[in-house]
């Protein structure tokens, strides 16, 4: 949350729409406490790389532990769903997968706020690694999720 709340107050003009998705960003973030309720404690992998995680048909398995520890489904998830590389070739849905309670649901919601946003600065300047137009998409997907 710190982390978003400074690149929000260091924001330099990126356009109209971006400007927008960053001001929307800083007046939800200002006014969210996120609390408690819905937190599940799970041991989290905290990187929701697609490329972290290895299905054999059955079974999910996690490779990459770096950013490992102690959180919660809803926010393991929202990371899982909003990382870029769950919707730069094409929308997973992988949240229709997986069973939450209407707490973990609400808690789920705010936490994609949080991730879209931190998305959208380190999407901020164009990398080759993602596809041209990737940070106008992360934009619209930020203003989707306010």
């Amino acid at each position: 949350m710190e982390w978003v709340g400074r690149r929000c107050a260091e924001w330099r003009s990126r356009g109209a729409r971006a400007d927008l998705a960053v001001k929307e960003g800083l007046r939800w973030l200002e006014g969210w406490q996120p609390g408690q309720e819905g937190v599940t404690p799970v041991f989290g992998a905290g990187d929701g790389n697609l490329a972290n995680f290895l299905w054999d048909g059955d079974r999910v398995r996690v490779v990459d532990f770096e950013e490992s520890g102690r959180s919660d489904r809803a926010y393991e998830l929202s990371e899982v769903v909003e990382h870029v590389s769950t919707w730069v070739d094409g929308d997973v849905d992988i949240a229709a997968a997986v069973e939450l309670s209407p707490q973990e649901e609400r808690r789920m919601r705010e936490c994609r706020r949080l991730h879209a946003l931190m998305w959208l600065f380190l999407l901020s300047h164009e990398s080759p690694r993602n596809p041209p137009g990737t940070f106008e998409r992360q934009v619209e997907r930020v203003l989707t999720r306010l």
